[in-house]
């Protein structure tokens, strides 16, 4: 009896300690996985830092954005949009690297956030959040089948039903036929582009996306302007859609869609068009469009040419370069004249007293070529009346240009 009193005593004992010490451990572990959070300040929330992050991106402060969204995903894990916004900014990093390697590790990051931020969606409004991430990375990082992976996103965020209330930073759906006008843009596909920019126009007169979807029907249509009519090859539709053109870009331009180097060849003589330039500058040696450079160097454009670096002790010809307006009129007069042969056009209008720009005087050295290219309708002044010489140039303005020297020169 006693053995089994005790054996009993002795089973109760060790069942008592092990239920206190069950409790126990429930109690430290429910402790210790208690969320305690780590942003408590006012306004230092996880929304709060997406919405300041997404209105970065729109300034294009993509350091600002990322510190943002950081923040965001330290005060909570698990929120969504945040990964969403990172994967635009490190998508956009993509496309401005050079260094390919550089490019690959944010290309990698792009999509881990991405995907990240599609398993972390759980309401409807952070699932719209995301497909627009989607859409707003592959505009940035053009992979395989891009546009029909866009355009298939695309089709499943309109299925999504949201509380546009609860739309954060997009506040509407709205947002969606931007971003895809944005990217049937980067495809080259104008009309459908102007399409979905004229889709947000007549949703609704003062929501969020107008004025950028008013801004992005415009910029449309002044390229299908600038290309109608005219056989344009792919690298002049890439430069077409470009908000400013560098230097290269320019060069390039002149080769692929101007062949400056057969133009000029036809009116110049032979022995001058078979010479090569003096030297390569040290600055294309590795540049994708080196031939085209060579080519602009080899005729000597005005407007383009080689620019003496006090670092590098050298000329080079600075392919990254924004071209403005002046410039660009130098370029176009300058084929002008060895199109023709006409040199007269070098000095047509000198000796003038008055000038028809307030903001270009008859003796400055860009006046003649202003002249020469808004008489001919090669290029226009402003609507202020100025000629603004110093603003950079964009895309369709610069095909628009090529294209009208093209029809006064009679070239096919």
């Amino acid at each position: 009896m006693r053995y089994k009193i005790f054996k009993g005593d002795a089973m109760k004992k060790p069942l008592v300690f092990t239920v206190l010490a069950l409790i126990s451990m429930m109690f430290v572990i429910g402790c210790a996985t208690k969320q305690v959070s780590k942003c408590t300040a006012p306004g230092d929330t996880p929304q709060n830092h997406y919405v300041v992050g997404m209105e970065a991106l729109e300034q294009f402060k993509f350091d600002v954005a990322q510190a943002k969204f950081e923040r965001a995903i330290y005060c909570d894990e698990n929120y969504s949009p945040a990964y969403g916004g990172l994967a635009i900014v490190h998508a956009y990093k993509t496309s401005q690297q050079k260094d390919p390697d550089y490019s690959s590790v944010d290309r990698r990051k792009a999509i881990e956030y991405v995907d990240k931020a599609e398993k972390l969606a759980v309401t409807p409004e952070e699932k719209f959040a995301c497909y627009l991430s989607v859409i707003r990375v592959n505009i940035f990082m053009d992979g395989e089948n891009w546009v029909k992976k866009t355009e298939d996103t695309y089709k499943t965020a309109k299925d999504v039903k949201i509380d546009e209330s609860k739309l954060l930073y997009y506040q509407s759906t709205d947002a969606l036929d931007y971003f895809m006008g944005l990217a049937w843009l980067r495809a080259h596909e104008f009309q459908k582009a102007r399409n979905s920019f004229t889709a947000v126009l007549n949703a609704r007169k003062d929501g969020k996306w107008q004025g950028f979807a008013d801004r992005a029907w415009k910029k449309t249509d002044r390229v299908q302007r600038a290309t109608a009519g005219i056989t344009i090859g792919d690298i002049g539709k890439r430069i077409a859609v470009q908000d400013v053109i560098t230097r290269g870009d320019l060069a390039v331009l002149l080769v692929a869609e101007f062949k400056i180097d057969k133009l000029f060849e036809n009116w110049i003589s032979v022995s001058h068009a078979s010479k090569k330039p003096e030297f390569t500058p040290s600055d294309i040696a590795v540049y994708p469009f080196k031939e085209e450079v060579i080519t602009v160097i080899k005729w000597k454009v005005r407007g383009l040419e080689l620019k003496y670096d006090e670092s590098a002790k050298a000329y080079l010809f600075k392919p990254m370069d924004i071209v403005n307006r002046g410039e660009m009129s130098l370029v176009l007069e300058d084929i002008l004249i060895k199109a023709t042969g006409d040199e007269k056009i070098a000095s047509a209008y000198f000796g003038h007293d008055k000038s028809p720009f307030p903001d270009i005087r008859p003796t400055s050295p860009l006046y003649n070529a202003v002249m020469n290219v808004t008489t001919r309708g090669i290029m226009e002044g402003e609507t202020s009346g100025e000629f603004m010489p110093n603003r950079s140039v964009s895309g369709e303005e610069a095909i628009l240009a090529v294209r009208v020297s093209k029809q006064k020169i009679n070239v096919k």
